[in-house]
């Protein structure tokens, strides 16, 4: 059990704690919000991608809060309704996000397929299976039904909070890069390793949903 709570991201330390307290307790979930998004590496690598060319901050706001709303929307919902979906499955599509998005960066739609997706309502409906990707993990913790609403609330702040600093971050590094002639050289081997780990994470989640 162990184990299988550490593969979905779960440690025993914050969900024994989780487990021990109840009513309403904003901090530990605001706490516990931000901490799971700056070290969620899947959900940065999406983030990564999404953010990857776009230069205006008026377009990174416009995609990272289509993506904060996909992803409060489930998460809030599939914890409160108590909505359950198979973890590794569930990080297997966020996996695939990746991959979607890497393969976009690489205009790999338009060259091999002929079309272009929308990247708004990719990342809209992307952010909608993130979020129960989050909302998983929070049934793992078996948080008490009082204050739930309240410390999911918190929970969600939390999240937007690790979000701000893990993009702040990125697009700091990604401003330096930009402006070195490796970006434009290097911009599809970029993507061609975001795509890659894309793949691992997929496969790797697909082996614990059969493993386990």
């Amino acid at each position: 059990m162990g184990g299988e709570a550490f593969a979905h991201g779960v440690t025993e330390g914050d969900k024994g704690y989780i487990q021990e307290i109840t009513g309403l307790n904003l901090l530990p979930f605001l706490y516990l919000g931000a901490k799971h998004m700056v070290t969620g590496y899947d959900h940065l690598l999406f983030l990564f991608g999404v953010i990857f060319f776009l230069y205006r901050l008026k377009h990174v706001g416009i995609y990272v809060s289509l993506f904060a709303i996909g992803h409060s929307t489930t998460m809030l919902a599939g914890v409160f309704f108590n909505i359950a979906i198979n973890a590794y499955l569930i990080d297997a599509i966020i996996g695939l996000s990746v991959v979607y998005k890497a393969l976009d960066n690489m205009g790999g739609f338009q060259r091999w397929f002929g079309v272009q997706p929308s990247t708004k309502a990719a990342t809209l409906i992307f952010g909608l299976f993130h979020g129960f990707g989050l909302s998983t993990k929070l049934l793992d913790y078996e948080i008490a039904p009082d204050g739930l609403l309240g410390n999911l609330i918190a929970f969600n702040v939390g999240v937007e909070i690790g979000q701000l600093l893990a993009l702040s971050a990125i697009l700091i590094l990604m401003g330096f890069w930009r402006r070195t002639a490796s970006f434009a050289n290097h911009a599809f081997l970029a993507n061609t390793v975001l795509m890659s780990a894309g793949f691992v994470l997929i496969g790797y989640q697909l082996t614990g949903f059969f493993v386990a």
